[in-house]
């Protein structure tokens, strides 16, 4: 019988990036990403202890040893308990190794895990997995207060502000230049708004690329004069700054350009914080929003940026009905609620 007081035992993947990462102690492996034998070490310890029951993998491409991630294959099929894997990213059009890779999960495992239905229609149709064995559980986020937003704008000293933020790992994929390209328009009708792009650089993107990215981002608010209408703070929050941020915000934008991404972090906080949200049509957005949360704009609009985030801003009423159709959706991803969920899961798979 599985024990829900038990703590999990994690084995942390181990890309070489950071060398001096420190874990908790339910950390008990660390695997080297293109080491084969660290995942033949944790599938052998997971048969052999009588201390675990189920085995849940969060997959995403580009996490795991070997091309398009195979090693993971390897470690999933050695394994000789049950096994769970949530799937972060089901895109449309996968490589044909992507597309045997995902097919393995599912045959292999008891059960996956997506966040959207799409992704459900996407793993039945495209990559050929039993529907029975897809689960649809919601991106988990915290339970936030029903605050407005002018009691929390004074921790950050952004009295009479109108804040227009996003609040991710800055990489280039989030396109964070053309809501900057927006804000010429914005300020004409919103003299008083402050975007701010909140978090450091992708460490991945930080190791290859050094900042590129965010000296771009600066020269461009430099160039349009916008100093006093863009903010950078360039560093990792902590959790309890990140909900304050969220929730020191008036309006939440995600101009991001892949039209596949199938989850996002950063839009279901803002969800779950119950803010008006502007952001392009990529797979979670466009299903999140159906329920009428948010607003969508084109890829690489900034004109349709700026009209949204105007509109959006002029409207109070319908502003107000969006959050609280935001709000509403988000007592339903709680980590509470999401955790119920996983571990009738979990219990399920172990029967």
């Amino acid at each position: 019988m599985m024990n829900p007081s038990a703590l999990a035992q994690i084995a942390a993947m181990d890309n070489g990036i950071s060398e001096n990462l420190r874990y908790p102690h339910e950390v008990k492996f660390r695997i080297r990403q293109e080491e084969k034998a660290d995942y033949e070490e944790v599938a052998k310890y997971v048969n052999d202890t009588g201390e675990i029951d189920v085995v849940v993998i969060e997959h995403e491409f580009g996490i795991f040893g070997g091309e398009s991630g195979e090693l993971i294959i390897d470690l999933v099929e050695k394994i000789n308990k049950p096994v769970i894997a949530t799937l972060h990213t089901v895109t449309e059009n996968p490589s044909a190794r992507g597309k045997k890779i995902i097919n393995r999960l599912g045959n292999k495992c008891q059960f996956l895990v997506v966040m959207l239905e799409t992704s459900r229609e996407l793993l039945t149709k495209i990559y050929e997995v039993d529907r029975k064995k897809i689960m649809v559980i919601p991106h988990g986020v915290p339970d936030f207060p029903r605050l407005g937003s002018g009691l929390v704008k004074k921790k950050f000293d952004l009295k009479g502000k109108v804040v227009m933020s996003s609040i991710n790992l800055v990489s280039e994929s989030k396109g964070i230049e053309y809501a900057i390209a927006a804000m010429p328009e914005i300020i004409k009708e919103i003299p008083n708004l402050l975007y701010l792009v909140v978090g450091e650089t992708h460490p991945v993107v930080k190791q290859v690329d050094g900042e590129k990215y965010r000296h771009k981002l600066k020269s461009m608010v430099r160039s349009l004069g916008l100093q006093k209408h863009v903010k950078f703070i360039n560093k990792y929050i902590p959790l309890s700054q990140l909900i304050d941020y969220v929730a020191a915000s008036d309006m939440y934008v995600t101009p991001y350009l892949d039209p596949q991404q199938s989850a996002s972090g950063s839009l279901a906080y803002a969800i779950g914080a119950g803010k008006a949200c502007i952001s392009t049509p990529f797979l979670y957005a466009k299903e999140m929003f159906r329920l009428g949360c948010g607003k969508l704009v084109p890829f690489k609009d900034s004109e349709g940026i700026a009209r949204a985030v105007i509109e959006t801003w002029a409207d109070k009423t319908a502003r107000v009905e969006c959050e609280e159709k935001a709000y509403e959706l988000g007592r339903t991803m709680t980590w509470v609620n999401v955790a119920h969920q996983y571990f009738h899961l979990l219990h399920h798979a172990v029967e």
